[in-house]
C-alpha cells in the first residue's frame, strides 16, 4: 500500500526516537536519568485533581467547541494580571499547545508557504508544518550568543513571497533564551513592514530567571491585530497530561476562522477543562517557589557542564532547558553510547541530540538539549554522570583517532 507523501516526509520525534535505547538499558538493570524530555517532577496543584474527583453528572456531554465558559473566564483573569485584556470571542481552548500551533498554521498559511522560525526551535514546529505542507524558514542563532536574534537585516533577508509569519517561543525551547524588549520590538517592526503574522509560543512565560524583565507580544499594541499567542497549562502548572492549550488573539476574524477547525474536532475533553479552571486559580506564590527551584536546578546542571573542556554554553535565562555544544563530532552517537556502553554504579543519563531542533542541514550535530526537570539530588547525580561520561567518550575518541593516525 502507498502512504501519503505528507506522512512519509514527516520526521520522527528527535526527542523520543532514542527511547528504545533507554528501554534496553533499563532491561539490563541500568537506572536511566531522563534529561531528554520536558516532563517536570514538580507537583501538579491539587485543585486540578479535586475538580475532576468532584465532577457530578449523570452524562458526560460534549463541551462547546471554543472551550467551556468557566475556563475562558479563568484565562481572561490570568491574562489580565499581565495587562493583556481579551474578550471571550478572542480566546479558544485547544487540545494542548500542539493543537493550538497546528490550527494557527492552518489558518494563517497555505500549502507551500513558510514561517520564519529562529533555530534551534521546538522540533514539533517542523513536524506540524510538514503535516500541512508549511515549511520552516530558519533564522540561525548561536550558542556563543546565548541564542539571541541576529540583526534585523539578516532576518529580513530570509523573507520571500511565501513567508506568512514569524513563529517563535519566548522563553525559548530548547534554548532557554529570553528575548529582550528590543528584540520583541524588532520582530514587531519586521511584521508590520512585511505584513506578517506573529505566532508567539509563550508557554514558559513564568520561567524567567536572574531578575530579567519579560515582554509578551500581547503587550505590544502596534501589532495586536497580527499577534497570535499560543499557551498551555502543561509546563506552567506541571500538568502535561491534561492536554489543555489555548489560542489568544485580538484579531476576532482570525479566531472565528480557527473556530471552524475547533468545531470540526468537536471539543476538548470536559473533565480536563474543569480541572484547568482550578489551575488558573493557583496563587502567585506557587510560581515564586517553582521559579526558585528551576533556577537552582539550572545552576546545578550548568556548573557541571562548564567543568568539561570544550563545552560551549551560555547560561540560559528562561524555561528549563540548556542547549550545549559538546566536544564531539556527533551528539546522537554520544547519547547512544551513554545508554549502551557507559554507566556509573549502574546508572546513566539520557539527553536529547539537538540536530532535530534545526532546519538547516548539518547544524546541531555536536549539540544536545538537556531538561533540568529532576529534583536536586537526582539532577546532581545525573550531571555528575554526564560529565564523567562525556570526558571518557572524548578520551576514547582521541585514542581511536591517535591509533588511526599511527596505523
Amino acid at each position: 500500500m502507498k502512504y501519503s507523501e505528507r506522512v512519509t516526509a514527516m520526521q520522527a520525534s528527535p526527542i523520543r526516537k532514542l527511547v528504545p535505547y533507554a528501554l534496553e538499558a533499563k532491561s539490563r538493570g541500568i537506572k536511566v536519568y531522563h534529561l531528554n524530555i520536558g516532563q517536570p517532577d514538580i507537583k501538579t496543584p491539587k485543585g486540578f485533581f479535586d475538580a475532576v474527583k468532584n465532577f457530578d453528572s449523570t452524562v458526560l456531554e460534549y463541551a462547546v467547541s471554543n472551550g467551556i465558559p468557566e475556563l475562558i473566564s479563568a484565562l481572561q483573569d490570568y491574562y489580565a494580571t499581565y495587562d493583556m485584556h481579551y474578550e471571550k470571542d478572542e480566546l479558544l481552548i485547544t487540545n494542548g499547545g500542539s493543537e493550538a500551533l497546528l490550527f494557527t498554521m492552518m489558518a494563517t498559511c497555505d500549502p507551500g508557504d513558510n514561517l520564519l522560525v529562529p533555530e534551534p526551535f521546538y522540533t514539533n514546529y517542523n513536524g506540524f508544518g510538514q503535516c500541512v505542507n508549511v515549511s520552516v524558514n530558519p533564522i540561525t542563532t548561536k550558542a556563543e550568543d546565548g541564542f539571541h536574534l541576529p540583526s534585523k537585516e539578516k532576518i529580513c533577508s530570509k523573507i520571500n513571497s511565501k513567508t506568512k509569519g514569524i513563529l517563535l517561543s519566548n522563553p525559548g525551547n530548547p534554548t532557554g533564551a529570553v528575548y529582550t524588549k528590543d528584540e520583541i520590538n524588532m520582530i514587531a517592526e519586521i511584521a508590520i513592514e512585511n505584513n506578517l503574522w506573529i505566532i508567539a509560543d509563550e508557554v514558559y512565560r513564568e520561567f524567567v530567571y536572574d531578575g530579567l524583565d519579560y515582554t509578551s507580544f500581547g503587550n505590544v499594541k502596534e501589532v495586536e491585530d497580527r499577534v497570535v499567542i499560543i499557551d498551555s497549562v502543561s509546563k506552567r502548572y506541571s500538568a502535561c497530561g491534561a492536554r489543555i492549550g489555548s489560542i489568544a488573539s485580538k484579531n476576532k476574524e482570525l479566531i472565528a476562522e480557527i473556530l471552524k477547525l475547533c468545531q470540526g474536532r468537536l471539543c476538548v475533553a470536559t473533565l480536563e477543562q474543569l480541572g484547568s479552571v482550578e489551575l488558573y486559580k493557583t496563587p502567585a506564590s506557587y510560581f515564586k517557589e517553582v521559579n526558585e527551584e528551576y533556577k537552582h536546578r539550572r545552576d546545578v546542571l550548568y556548573n557541571e557542564l562548564m567543568k568539561v573542556d570544550g563545552v560551549v554554553c551560555e547560561k540560559p535565562t528562561g524555561a528549563f532547558y540548556i542547549v550545549a555544544k559538546l566536544p564531539v563530532d556527533n551528539a546522537e552517537d554520544f547519547v547512544i553510547w551513554m545508554l549502551r556502553e557507559f554507566n556509573k554504579d549502574g546508572e546513566t543519563v539520557m539527553v536529547c541530540p539537538a540536530e532535530g531542533f534545526y532546519a538547516t542541514e548539518g547544524l546541531g550535530r555536536d549539540e544536545v538539549r538537556l531538561a533540568y526537570i529532576l529534583n536536586e539530588s537526582d539532577l546532581h547525580k545525573a550531571a555528575t554522570i554526564l560529565k564523567e561520561g562525556l570526558e571518557k567518550y572524548v578520551e576514547l575518541n582521541k585514542n581511536i583517532q591517535k591509533s588511526t593516525v599511527e596505523a
